[in-house]
């Protein structure tokens, strides 16, 4: 069927113009996942349990009555735990791991009326930007095999790019919804942080109740639509806030692409994009000047070195919560250690892990004031246009070990971590951010940009999103 390599939203309003079943939507997906293997996408599929729910989408819609996503095929990345469904977040302690609850958003989804066809391929414990484990291997790119997906939503999304499914709920830390995303050449959106609870994803270990203070879930889709229909589903308070508390996102800044007033933060010494990511962002800047858009000349609101380390800091204090005890102790003796001179990597690396409290909460003070200066920015502006990475898809090195990884930036070797720096960004203060794909390079190889708004104008991040997929649509965004 033709009509699973449209959008999400698309696909949705077929089956309420009774124009499809939603066994026959389920059915073509779960086909086109089998007879497609080197996609490497979905690693557990659930398809006795997919067909019995669109059956009963289709059944509940024959009695006039319906939810949101009624009907709709979707995956979840493997970090989200999922009732009756294996989930292992790539990670060989938790292979047989059959959750008896769903995680929060999973639940929303379902609620909603989403069909989950299965599970999508994630690092081990997302930890890394490229996907491949033990347990399932590597999920290539597919737009080139050779090439990496990104991660650690890498499986999601390649299956929203290679047909496989219309809309995916995946994860970001440190980039984990947008790289893939960009590199796959699909809409991602990371929400503000805290408009959609996060228990039930792992990391933390099952059961835990809280995870890390910078990770979100959101969706993956084809279009901007498909993240504002992911957005309505799973943005509100934590059950145990809903007695009391209300979500109500504020709408879109304004309708008109014309209307608004962007930012452009095209280059940055501390991390330099390569010269098609600069060509696009030169040619998005002339094209929206030419279309009437107000392009702000204010600086950049923050320093991204010192936004950078801070944010990396924050991660690594947070991802010692769950540490084995023995492992941390010796972190901590290791620390203990340290010379007063050392700032090598490894001293830095332990330090953040091993950080006081009382260090923690100075680091999160600075954060705080961050966000007191992103929030003046968007005062004026109202979107801020970014590189999503230095570059589009990088070769895959799962077989290069992580310390010998790197990135090659217009002919010059460059760390493997900064494939991650422009989304730091958003990550260190909460604020949401999207990813769209505007283009291609000369090697065939999707090319996108980031942007950034203001605390909970998430509405007004998809709106924008939107409006650049239109414009690409019309006129040439990327050059020849």
């Amino acid at each position: 069927m033709d009509l699973i390599r449209h959008s999400a939203r698309e696909q949705l309003d077929a089956l309420n113009r009774g124009e499809v079943s939603s066994r026959e939507l389920t059915t073509a997906h779960l086909d086109r996942i089998t007879s497609h293997p080197e996609y490497n996408a979905v690693v557990t599929l659930g398809a006795e349990a997919a067909l019995a729910a669109a059956a009963a989408a289709d059944e509940q819609r024959a009695r006039g009555r319906t939810t949101a996503l009624l009907g709709l095929p979707i995956t979840l990345k493997d970090a989200l735990e999922t009732e009756g469904l294996r989930t292992t977040c790539g990670s060989a302690e938790l292979s047989e791991h059959v959750p008896g609850r769903d995680a929060d958003a999973v639940a929303r989804m379902r609620a909603a009326g989403a069909v989950i066809l299965g599970k999508t391929n994630t690092p081990p414990l997302c930890q890394g930007i490229q996907t491949s484990n033990e347990l399932f291997g590597t999920t290539p790119n597919p737009h080139d095999p050779h090439r990496t997906t990104g991660g650690s939503s890498g499986g999601s999304a390649a299956a929203v790019a290679a047909g496989l499914s219309p809309l995916d709920i995946g994860s970001d830390l440190a980039g984990s919804l947008r790289l893939p995303g960009h590199y796959c050449g699909v809409y991602s959106l990371r929400p503000t942080f805290g408009i959609v609870p996060n228990r039930g994803h792992i990391p933390r270990p099952p059961g835990w109740l809280t995870t890390s203070d910078m990770l979100c879930i959101g969706p993956l889709g084809r279009s901007a639509a498909d993240l504002a229909l992911a957005l309505g589903v799973l943005a509100g308070p934590a059950p145990h806030d809903s007695t009391a508390w209300r979500l109500e996102l504020p709408p879109p800044r304004h309708e008109r692409l014309a209307d608004y007033r962007i930012g452009f933060w095209a280059d940055d010494s501390f991390c330099p994009v390569d010269a098609a990511t600069r060509a696009l962002l030169e040619e998005l800047e002339r094209t929206l000047r030419n279309t009437g858009v107000r392009i702000s000349d204010s600086a950049p609101p923050v320093d991204m070195a010192s936004s950078d380390r801070l944010f990396r800091s924050l991660m690594l204090a947070g991802s010692a919560a769950s540490a084995p005890p023995q492992a941390y102790a010796a972190e901590v003796e290791a620390s203990r250690k340290l010379s007063p001179g050392d700032e090598s990597p490894g001293a830095q690396y332990l330090r953040d892990r091993t950080m006081s409290h009382r260090d923690w909460l100075q680091a999160n003070e600075e954060r705080r004031r961050l966000q007191d200066r992103w929030a003046a920015y968007f005062g004026d502006v109202d979107v801020l246009i970014t590189p999503a990475a230095p570059t589009a898809a990088v070769p895959d090195q799962t077989d290069v070990p992580v310390s010998e990884r790197y990135i090659t930036v217009d002919g010059r070797r460059r760390g493997y971590w900064e494939q991650t720096t422009w989304l730091n960004l958003a990550g260190l203060v909460h604020l949401p951010a999207a990813t769209v794909p505007l283009g291609r390079t000369r090697e065939g190889l999707p090319l996108g940009v980031q942007l950034i708004g203001p605390h909970l104008g998430d509405r007004t991040v998809v709106k924008v999103a939107g409006l650049l997929g239109e414009l690409r649509d019309t006129q040439t965004v990327v050059p020849a």
